[in-house]
């Protein structure tokens, strides 16, 4: 019985822990005064404001139009990769993996560097063109990854047999392929979609003067102090990706 209350206790701290800092961030969205240390009452101002805010709604157009793009390119080119990878043999698959899961270990802050010194010595313009480019650069690697296992368990003889009874390659990937591998291909987008959307190292070190995504505008607040439509936008995420959630684990699952 102990043993068991101990466990509960454990497992309610660490949701503490996990959650108390977005229930902060939300009830300082409700917050009438500026500052964090006084409580002004309930109010909704902040959440109003924070649609005629331009440089804010700017930004999150930014970031989600960089997230959108990027994932969908590195999607294009993560499955035409696999693809080609499947058609090697074990040696030179075990190499292109190996050099494809290197951007995965390497530090944010290495890619990053590396991407910006690259754009200088091509002279390069900094701008949302930059970033587009770090960030499917970035988001190749997590799709291959995804994807790289349904390709391994397809099986090449249906393939085969749609080429023999008259159809195009393209034609045969599309009605064979890649309703096989679609699992992967939609994780793949969702995890480049999520890392896009949350990443700021390598946004930071690519982007021009003018381009602000939500993780550097927030990032330059900090000095200066963050706004409370920020609270009140990060709050509408939260609810956001919490009843998308909800939704999926509601789906009614397939027989």
């Amino acid at each position: 019985m102990i043993k068991v209350t101990l466990k509960r206790i454990y497992i309610f701290l660490i949701f503490v822990f996990l959650y108390a800092p977005i229930g902060t961030l939300m009830a300082l969205s409700f917050n009438a005064s500026r500052t964090r240390s006084k409580w002004g009452g309930l109010t909704l101002k902040w959440y109003t404001s924070l649609f005629d805010n331009r440089e804010i709604m700017q930004a999150l157009w930014n970031t989600l139009f960089i997230a959108l793009v990027s994932s969908m390119t590195a999607v294009v080119i993560g499955t035409v990769a696999c693809i080609a990878i499947n058609k090697m043999g074990k040696r030179k698959r075990a190499v292109i993996i190996g050099i494809t899961n290197i951007p995965m270990l390497n530090a944010d802050i290495v890619t990053g560097i590396s991407l910006m010194l690259l754009f200088i010595s091509f002279g390069i313009k900094f701008g949302m063109g930059t970033i587009l480019l770090a960030h499917i650069t970035f988001n190749i690697p997590y799709v291959i990854l995804c994807i790289m296992p349904r390709m391994k368990q397809l099986n090449p003889s249906t393939y085969e047999a749609a080429l023999d009874l008259g159809a195009s390659p393209v034609h045969a990937f599309f009605k064979v392929v890649f309703p096989d591998i679609f699992p992967g291909v939609l994780s793949g987008f969702l995890m480049a979609f999520t890392m896009s959307l949350d990443d700021f190292i390598i946004t930071h070190f690519t982007k021009g003067a003018g381009v602000d995504t939500l993780s550097t505008k927030i990032y330059t607040e900090v000095k200066k102090g963050i706004k409370p439509e920020m609270y009140a936008l990060s709050t509408i995420i939260f609810i956001t990706v919490l009843f998308l959630l909800f939704l999926i684990n509601k789906a009614p699952k397939e027989k």
